[in-house]
């Protein structure tokens, strides 16, 4: 066959002698579309001014969406200018068309004096210039953004070199800002002057470029541009010396080249504002729930939005973790809306922002515009976006809105102002929703709203009977009950093997825990049930502490994790046993559990030599998301030491090892625990779980002590046993933890233990 090339500008188009029909239309639809975009068609003005003038959407987006070819000499080099420059390059992108970016490394003085002291260091000391230039994605957008332009680099569709002054062995930093915009015909726009491509200079600062077209009088100024461009690009420019984009800039590049596909509607989705209630109107009526193409809704999903339809859309989704909790809840959500003649209102509800910056983009996957409600959301005038949408679909104007919020903003008198303000349909969508059957909490579940789905991988709060019974209450009945043992049957989550590490109290645990519990009493009530006082419940929670803070987990871990020094994708759970304490709030840690993280990240960091990172509340949620992928890479990070925060909704899918010294009795907790390390990963085959069992007296030195002291402590085992029982119930190995249970068991003599139920919160 016979090849020969069609040159359009900077598209290349391979055309065969014979071609299939579907082929050839597709070629010549493509030759149509090239031919058809024009720079002339966008008259341009010749200044733009950055306080008179929007230049991202009056400059870039117009011009780039006609273009093929977009050269740009942008100043210092960073990841947030990178993110400034793909700005409007949806399109160009789309077109077929290419970037070339020249950059310069922003050295320091300490760079420059080391630099010039030895000629021979000079490119080691740009590659970590540039590479410290790297700085987390603040928001969802500025990770699209950062993930197509890794992926443009990948497919050779962004080309970036790196330009500095050089002369007689002295360096300097190039500080050229410059652009040319090419379309397919060949015409050229160039601009220049003091814009850089920075938020500041887009928003804050004062900043102006001027503009010549290569079709009127200004074409020789485009050509001097043009030819300045290529030399520095070619690397033939006096006294500046252009070298390749370094490797290992590339590699910390391809850090932020994630799993999911580039979404080229990125600058419409982040660049559509809401100036008016009538744009908002506009806006809202384009998008509606829909089922994306290449989402699949397995039977045990379809049989649970049946069910939940035949309850009247009122129900629990109990899922295990991987299941598909989320996708099942916003497929609940099309059938509902579909169902009532396309006219829904959603209230969708997750305990903290990083879950509700997770379901953001599943939202959005499925077709609808979220609004979204936090202290830090993206969207700084949310307040007044939820009361235009809730006005207008009140008044018939608009048929759909989605409202997703942290369970603190839906607490506030502002959220529920408005719910109370909505009529007509109404869905609330709660995930983790166990959480509300707390007292503060349940009092929140509105009677009017018509139609309700409550999403838990365990909904049954663990001894609290009551607040159980008010999410059946609200929610309805179970619809589904899928269990981690069905989930690892079926191939959802991954097999595990299951090691039990039995610790005890030193002496003195073990008299703080003996002298608490002599102050806890509680009382039955008429149902049989046993409460506390709120005194009693913080005694609880403190003794609980003693539990998960014992010393001798730590010589343990160090024994346990030896022989895994050198691999990777290895998690050490510390820390609190309960994320219920009433005193936790979001971003902070109790001083006991930094105690232990820092003695863990001490030992594995310092005396190990292993590669390591904190991963708590207290890191920022960027400095999470960058942990999280140097993790799933496994070059510079072994082991993530966490607290808290992976309890529910974080998805670290690839952590094949964990050591869980949190040894929480909490059903709720430690199988949410699991979860996380089961989620299934490339590569990933099984799990390991290192599971650290707390006794109050070690075995072999049970006799040693009276019988009151064994039978007043005897509830811990108890109870430990439990949790035992469950994790090696179901994992890949049973077989060899059941003499271990049943040396405990005979110890303590557990199966004659009559002891009281004062655990909450173990």
């Amino acid at each position: 066959m016979e090849i020969s090339q069609m040159l359009y500008g900077n598209i290349t188009i391979l055309q065969t002698e014979s071609c299939s029909p579907p082929y050839q239309a597709m070629r010549n639809n493509l030759d149509q579309e090239v031919r058809g975009v024009s720079l002339k068609d966008v008259e341009p003005k010749s200044e733009y001014r950055s306080l008179l003038d929007d230049i991202v959407r009056d400059f870039y987006f117009p011009l780039l969406s006609q273009a093929v070819l977009y050269k740009r000499a942008v100043g210092f080099f960073s990841s947030s200018a990178l993110i400034e420059i793909s700005k409007g390059i949806s399109a160009l992108v789309k077109n077929g068309g290419k970037i070339h970016l020249i950059v310069s490394p922003k050295l320091s003085e300490d760079d420059i004096e080391a630099i010039e002291k030895g000629f021979e260091m000079r490119y080691e000391i740009i590659e970590r210039c540039l590479e410290r230039s790297f700085e987390p994605p603040r928001n969802v957008y500025e990770e699209k953004r950062l993930n197509l332009l890794a992926n443009l680099i990948a497919n050779g569709q962004l080309d970036i070199k790196v330009a500095f002054l050089e002369s007689n062995n002295k360096i300097g930093m190039f500080h050229e800002k410059m652009g040319l915009i090419t379309d397919a015909d060949s015409n050229v726009i160039a601009f220049t002057g003091s814009m850089n491509e920075t938020q500041n200079a887009f928003s804050h600062n004062y900043e102006s470029i001027d503009v010549f077209c290569s079709w009127t009088h200004d074409s020789e100024r485009v050509f001097a541009k043009e030819a300045a461009f290529n030399a520095l690009w070619n690397d033939y420019e006096p006294h500046i010396k252009t070298i390749a984009f370094p490797k290992v800039a590339k590699e910390q590049f391809q850090k932020y080249k994630f799993n999911y596909s580039i979404d080229y509607e990125i600058d419409d989705k982040e660049f559509i504002v809401q100036e008016s209630q009538q744009e908002y109107e506009t806006i809202s009526n384009k998008r509606q729930p829909v089922i994306p193409a290449d989402v699949l809704i397995r039977p045990y999903q379809t049989e649970a939005l049946d069910e939940w339809e035949k309850e009247g859309y009122r129900g629990i989704f109990d899922m295990a973790t991987g299941t598909g909790k989320t996708y099942t809840g916003l497929a609940a959500v099309e059938r509902l809306y579909r169902n009532l003649g396309d006219n829904l209102a959603v209230f969708i509800v997750a305990p903290y922002q990083h879950l509700v910056n997770q379901w953001v983009e599943d939202i959005e996957k499925f077709g609808m515009k979220a609004i979204i409600g936090h202290s830090a959301s993206v969207q700084k005038n949310w307040e007044k976006r939820l009361n235009d949408a809730i006005r207008s679909f009140s008044m018939g104007i608009t048929n759909h809105f989605c409202f997703i919020c942290t369970n603190a903003t839906f607490s506030s008198d502002f959220v529920q102002e408005q719910l109370l303000k909505t009529n007509g349909n109404i869905l609330l969508m709660v995930d983790e929703a166990h959480n509300f059957g707390a007292t503060n909490l349940s009092t929140l579940l509105a009677p009017h709203i018509p139609f309700r789905l409550a999403l838990s991988a365990t909904i049954d709060r663990h001894g609290d009977e009551e607040g159980t019974e008010k999410l059946y209450n609200y929610f309805g009945k179970k619809c589904i009950e899928y269990t981690l043992k069905q989930a690892i049957d079926n191939n959802m989550l991954t097999p595990y093997e299951y090691h039990p590490v039995v610790v005890s109290l030193n002496e003195d645990e073990l008299d703080e825990y003996i002298s608490i519990s002599k102050k806890i009493f509680g009382k039955t009530d008429e149902r049989g049930k046993r409460t506390f006082s709120e005194y009693e419940k913080m005694l609880l929670i403190k003794r609980a502490r003693i539990v998960a803070g014992a010393w001798q987990k730590i010589d343990n871990l160090k024994e346990q994790i030896r022989p895994y020094k050198n691999d990777t994708h290895m998690l050490v759970y510390c820390g609190a046993t309960t994320i219920s304490d009433p005193d936790y709030r979001e971003g902070s840690a109790d001083e006991n559990e930094k105690k232990q993280i820092n003695v863990v990240a001490d030992m594995l960091g310092n005396e190990l030599g292993m590669r390591i990172s904190k991963f708590t509340s207290e890191e920022p949620a960027q400095e999470r998301e960058s942990l999280k992928k140097a993790f799933d890479e496994g070059k510079h990070l072994q082991t993530l030491i966490a607290i808290r925060c992976l309890d529910e909704g974080v998805n670290i899918p690839s952590i094949k090892t964990a050591f869980i010294l949190a040894s929480s009795t909490n059903p709720k907790e430690y199988i949410q625990r699991r979860g996380r390390v089961l989620r299934k990963y490339p590569g990933k085959t099984k799990a390991v779980i290192y599971d650290f069992i707390t006794l109050p007296i070690a075995i072999n030195e049970i006799g040693n002590y009276p019988p009151e002291i064994i039978k007043s402590t005897s509830g811990l085992a108890l109870r430990e046993m439990e949790r035992m029982k469950d994790f090696a119930n179901i994992s890949e190995n049973p077989w060899d933890v059941d003499s271990l249970i049943n040396q405990i068991e005979e110890a303590y003599d557990l199966n004659n233990f009559e002891g009281d139920e004062n655990h909450a919160g173990d």
